[in-house]
């Protein structure tokens, strides 16, 4: 029997269309699952990295801490407490966009050193960052040396009246624990303590955590600084 072309036209029309429509549709269905993919990607990187350095935050230092616990048997850590001395100075001298750019080299160094040692860094609050490194083969007494010696090389900076160079150093307190101690409750109470004598003593070095230490003297200043409370409120530092 003969088929007239108009119809084999329209059979094959027809079935073309059909595939097509399923391929636009498996197209659209795969670019609306990439699109919901990246937009939870994002989400999550915003509740868990600080918007003005991209290093974590303190949830996400909290959730690095939860996988280090969770990936096998406990081992032992070593938690780094790094406060910026003289940035408020700074800040105050050069104005806040040039404080950011400080933060923000500063969080460079820190996050680029912390990867480098097989560890991970967050920006906790202000000018306070921390690092968790796994203890491995390394000396927390270098780790720190080296830490101080990084954040301490001069940075330029742009500021109204023009580049500025600027050297910013910092106290750090370290702390060995256990993975599977507390991170808040424990391993950076430890941490901030040593860093407050390390303060105390001048700033610029480093101090080792020892059984029975406590806090010297009059607690200085805690938590983020007025304009990082206004940032955290638009979703910045945690």
């Amino acid at each position: 029997m003969f088929t007239p072309p108009l119809v084999i036209a329209t059979l094959v029309a027809a079935t073309l269309g059909a595939a097509l429509g399923s391929v636009m549709t498996r197209l659209a269905t795969r670019l609306a699952v990439n699109r919901l993919r990246a937009e939870l990607a994002d989400a999550v990187r915003q509740l868990t990295h600080d918007s003005l350095t991209g290093l974590y935050n303190r949830t996400g230092l909290r959730t690095i801490h939860t996988a280090v616990v969770a990936s096998g048997d406990p081992q032992p850590i070593v938690v780094i407490l790094i406060d910026l001395d003289l940035f408020k100075e700074a800040n105050d001298t050069y104005g806040h966009d040039a404080g950011d750019e400080l933060l923000r080299a500063a969080a460079d160094r820190i996050g680029q050193l912390a990867a480098l040692v097989g560890g991970h860094a967050a920006r906790l609050s202000g000018d306070e960052f921390a690092a968790i490194i796994p203890l491995g083969q390394h000396r927390p007494a270098s780790l720190a040396e080296l830490f101080t010696s990084v954040i301490a090389e001069p940075v330029k900076i742009p500021t109204d009246n023009g580049p500025v160079t600027v050297t910013i150093t910092a106290s750090l307190g370290v702390a060995i624990t256990s993975s599977t101690e507390l991170l808040e409750g424990v391993a950076l109470r430890r941490a901030d303590m040593a860093m407050y004598h390390a303060k105390q003593r001048g700033g610029n070095q480093h101090v080792l955590h020892q059984p029975g230490m406590t806090m010297p003297g009059r607690r200085p200043r805690r938590g983020p600084r007025l304009r990082d409370r206004r940032r955290n409120s638009s979703g910045n530092a945690d």
